[in-house]
């Protein structure tokens, strides 16, 4: 048979990691260098598309989800305008700006950061199952209320994930986000 494939944009932003136990978001993390990332739980609990309680019932004891942080092009375009009128430094680009909110020592500052987050991969899982698919987990996490990109697609092999990609490419300088 033909093989199903998940369709998403490769979004240009910060890998995270968010460690829920019985539903309560309880740390949160960068990659880091691969073993050791930057604990961010504080900042993070500042991002409003981000659940502190996950949605629904039945979940994991522990559910590891894994996804990236970026700062909308709109958003970016505000946050250094507003930092020049202030006599501050802009940021290069969406991605230094997420960067360095995430490792701002006060929260409160992350928080007037325009930060989103979309959910794309899972981590450590204990006392539950996941859905077999990855579409299926991410319309799971769209359940738990958690954010996942509105791009998402479903292709019957190889030419459909072709089209998916000439597509998004076409569309590319139009999206809310680098990618």
């Amino acid at each position: 048979g033909v093989a199903e494939y998940a369709c998403e944009p490769k979004l240009d932003g910060i890998a995270v990691s968010l460690l829920y136990e019985n539903s309560i978001l309880v740390r949160a993390a960068t990659r880091g260098d691969g073993s050791v990332g930057e604990n961010i739980t504080q900042n993070i609990k500042t991002v409003s598309s981000i659940p502190l309680k996950l949605m629904g019932a039945g979940h994991p004891d522990v559910l590891e989800v894994r996804g990236e942080i970026f700062m909308p092009k709109a958003g970016f375009l505000r946050f250094n305008e507003k930092a020049i009128a202030e006599g501050g430094k802009p940021f290069a680009n969406p991605r230094n700006a997420a960067a360095g909110s995430l490792r701002q020592l006060d929260p409160a500052v992350a928080a007037q950061r325009p930060l989103h987050m979309y959910c794309y991969g899972v981590g450590e899982v204990k006392g539950g199952e996941l859905p077999a698919t990855q579409y299926e987990l991410l319309q799971w996490y769209s359940s738990l209320g958690l954010p996942v990109n509105a791009e998402i697609k479903t292709a019957q092999g190889v030419a459909a994930c072709e089209d998916y990609y000439a597509g998004i490419l076409a569309r590319r300088s139009g999206l809310p986000y680098d990618i």
